[in-house]
C-alpha cells in the first residue's frame, strides 16, 4: 500500500511538471512572437538601408571603327619606308572597380588593325596585321566644372606580323611583345547645346617588358629547327618605344552614346640592327553605352547610387 500511495504521488508530480512545462512552452513561444514583432519593423529599416547603400557600377563599353594612313619601315625586310592606309576595329570596356569604386576604374581594350603600304613608285606592297590587348587600372579624381583625370598602370600585349609582297628568303617579320607601362586621362563632361557630351585624351605609354626580334637576316627557318638564342629582349625607351594617344567625343543620345575622335600609334623598336617603325593616324567613329548586370533574382533598388567609369 505504501508503494502504491508512493507511485501514485510521483505520477501526481510528473503531470504537474509536464502541465507547468506546457505553461512554460506556450509563454516562450508568446513571448517569442512578442519580440518577433517589434524587431520586424527594425529588420525591414535595416533591409531598406541596404539597399540605400547600394552601389551600382554600370559598365561603359565602345564599339569603334576607325580609317587613316599609315607608315611603315621594317629594316629586317627592306630598308625601303612604305606608306599607305589603315583600318581598324576597337573594343573598349569601362567600369568602377568594386573596392573603391568612387576612386578607382578599370579599362579593357581590345584592337585589330591592317595596314596595306607601297612604296614611292608604287611597284611593290607591304602588309601589316596587328592585335592589341591592353588592361589598365586608374585613381581617379574628379574636380569642378566637370573636369576629372585619371592616372595609373597598363599591361600590354601586341602581336603581329609585317608582309612583304617581294621579300625572297625573309618576306614576313613577326611582332610580339608583352609590356607593362603607365596610361590615364583627362575628360571633360559637359553639354554641347542640350546633348551631353564627354570630351576625353588618354595616352598609353609601355615603359618596360618582354618582346621579341630575331638576329639581323636570320631565318625563320632556323628558327624552327632549333635556334631559339637571342630571340627575347628586355624592353625600355632605348630599344623600344610604342605609344598611344586617344581623343575623343562621346554624344549620348538616350541609352546611345556616339563616338567620333582621332587615334595615333607610334610602335619603334632598334634591335639586333634592325629598326622598325609602325605609324598610324586614323579618324574614330564609334557607338556604345552604359548598361548594368544585375543578377537573376536580385531587385534592382530605386534608392541604389550608381558610379559611373566615366560620366
Amino acid at each position: 500500500m505504501l508503494e502504491n500511495h508512493k507511485n501514485r504521488f510521483v505520477m501526481k508530480f510528473l503531470d504537474s511538471n509536464e502541465f507547468s512545462n506546457g505553461l512554460m512552452d506556450r509563454f516562450f513561444f508568446k513571448v517569442l512572437g512578442a519580440v518577433s514583432l517589434m524587431l520586424l519593423p527594425a529588420f525591414h529599416l535595416s533591409a531598406d538601408n541596404s539597399d540605400s547603400l547600394m552601389v551600382v557600377r554600370p559598365v561603359n563599353s565602345f564599339y569603334s571603327i576607325e580609317a587613316g594612313s599609315s607608315h611603315l619601315t621594317d629594316t629586317y625586310l627592306t630598308p625601303v619606308k612604305y606608306s599607305g592606309w589603315h583600318i581598324g576595329f576597337d573594343y573598349e570596356r569601362n567600369q568602377s572597380m568594386k573596392f573603391s569604386p568612387e576612386k578607382w576604374v578599370m579599362q579593357m581594350r581590345f584592337g585589330l588593325g591592317f595596314d596595306k603600304a607601297v612604296i614611292a613608285s608604287g611597284s611593290q606592297s607591304m602588309l601589316n596585321g596587328q592585335l592589341n590587348f591592353t588592361w589598365s587600372m586608374m585613381r581617379r579624381w574628379r574636380f569642378a566644372h566637370g573636369i576629372s583625370a585619371a592616372v595609373g598602370g597598363s599591361a600590354l600585349l601586341r602581336a603581329g606580323c609585317l608582309y612583304r609582297d617581294r621579300g625572297g628568303n625573309n618576306p614576313a617579320s613577326a611582332k610580339a611583345s608583352l609590356m607593362v607601362g603607365l596610361t590615364g586621362y583627362v575628360c571633360w563632361n559637359g553639354l554641347v547645346g542640350s546633348v551631353p557630351v564627354t570630351l576625353r585624351y588618354q595616352p598609353f605609354l609601355p615603359v618596360t617588358g618582354a618582346f621579341f626580334a630575331p638576329d639581323y637576316g636570320e631565318l625563320y627557318y632556323e628558327i624552327y629547327l632549333g635556334n631559339h638564342s637571342g630571340l627575347a629582349h628586355c624592353g625600355w625607351w632605348g630599344n623600344y618605344f610604342a605609344l598611344d594617344n586617344l581623343v575623343t567625343a562621346d554624344f549620348r543620345f538616350g541609352s546611345t552614346t556616339l563616338r567620333v575622335g582621332y587615334s595615333g600609334s607610334i610602335y619603334s623598336t632598334d634591335i639586333n640592327h634592325t629598326v622598325t617603325n609602325i605609324i598610324t593616324h586614323a579618324a574614330v567613329v564609334g557607338v556604345g553605352g552604359e548598361w548594368i548586370s544585375v543578377s537573376p533574382g536580385k531587385k534592382l533598388s530605386d534608392a541604389a547610387r550608381s558610379i559611373s567609369a566615366t560620366y
